[in-house]
């Protein structure tokens, strides 16, 4: 038989559960950020670090030592403590390290922290140049020093959003994608999510944004804040492109029940906007936000409802300091800060 994380006892710690640490990867990729966004993507960067490694260590991917050098003077110059930085020197083609890079497990009686290696193939493969971040993290076992669980699924870290507590969301456009695990039905990925996150349950959302290269991952549309209680991305506007999908999406997380059989409490995010200068919309969401130590990144994209956002994660992290990121560059790259972070759980 084969060892997964359910029978040893593993379970996904609610992403607002204590962290040993947060993974990033260093941004490079002047395809991903063209026409002068990487140096601006940098200085965001340096704005994130600043702020997380005041609450918490940085697990931190850079390509050389060259770059190494460079981002330590960048971030001397920013008054971060370099004690709070750990940098690892490996190969890699992009910064969504949510979706190439580990998905952490905790077992909850022995305080073993341990990792699932899912296989990631770029979003169906639609970016051939991003497949060679399948191989980072095999690259890094030794950084890592945990015991690793591969599934041998196709499987993306923001596709996946858990309450800690055996209920899980996703998207039905991502998980029954014929461009990832063609082989699987809906049940038969039930069964994928209870053997390697301990879902109990899972609550599936049908679409998610236009324009998502991801193919609809769920920390665009909706977020556990508290074992019971959801933010979900919501448009106001009938005549707008997502109206209809997050509509969708609402009325479901409306009717749906804990494993107790209770309702969640639903609140409602609103949408921010931004078209790319070609004129197609940008998968932009406040859904987008990263859970730390005593503080929570939030995405902003310089719109109207910037404010709003921010007031209505306040009032759900009333204990952590909200502090707004404006995004509205690295989502360029189709991403914004849940996509680019990866949480270590506190063993």
């Amino acid at each position: 038989m084969i060892d997964t994380p359910l029978k040893s006892g593993f379970i996904m710690p609610a992403e607002w559960e204590k962290h040993s640490a947060v993974w990033l990867a260093w941004p490079h990729d002047e395809v991903t950020f063209p026409g002068g966004k990487l140096k601006r993507v940098e200085k965001t960067y340096i704005e994130i670090l600043k702020n997380i490694s005041q609450f918490e260590d940085v697990e931190l991917l850079v390509l050389d030592n060259k770059t190494k050098t460079r981002i330590e003077k960048m971030l001397t110059k920013a008054e971060v403590k370099l004690s709070k930085i750990s940098f690892h020197i490996t190969d890699y083609a992009d910064v969504w390290i949510r979706d190439f890079g580990p998905t952490f497990i905790i077992n909850k009686q022995d305080h073993e922290l341990a990792w699932i290696k899912w296989h990631y193939n770029a979003y169906g493969n639609k970016f051939p140049e991003l497949l060679k971040d399948n191989e980072v993290f095999f690259n890094l076992r030794r950084d890592v020093d945990k015991r690793m669980f591969e599934p041998g699924v196709i499987m993306e870290g923001g596709a996946i959003e858990t309450n800690g507590q055996g209920v899980l969301i996703t998207t039905e456009q991502c998980l029954l994608n014929k461009n990832r695990n063609p082989q699987l039905n809906k049940n038969e990925t039930e069964k994928y999510l209870n053997k390697f996150v301990s879902a109990k349950k899972v609550i599936w959302l049908k679409q998610g944004l236009m324009g998502d290269h991801t193919d609809g991952h769920i920390d665009e549309l909706a977020r556990f804040v508290s074992p019971n209680k959801i933010v979900c991305a919501y448009e106001e506007n009938t005549a707008d492109e997502n109206y209809k999908a997050l509509e969708e999406n609402f009325q479901t997380l409306a009717k749906v029940t804990n494993l107790e059989d209770k309702p969640f409490e639903i609140v409602k995010l609103p949408m921010p906007h931004m078209k790319y200068k070609d004129g197609t919309t940008a998968p932009v969401s406040y859904c987008n936000f990263y859970i730390g130590n005593g503080i929570v990144l939030a995405a902003t994209f310089k719109d109207p409802s910037d404010a709003k956002a921010l007031e209505i994660l306040q009032s759900c992290f009333p204990d952590h300091k909200i502090v707004g990121i404006d995004c509205s560059d690295i989502i360029y790259g189709g991403g914004a800060i849940h996509c680019i972070t990866q949480q270590q759980p506190l063993a």
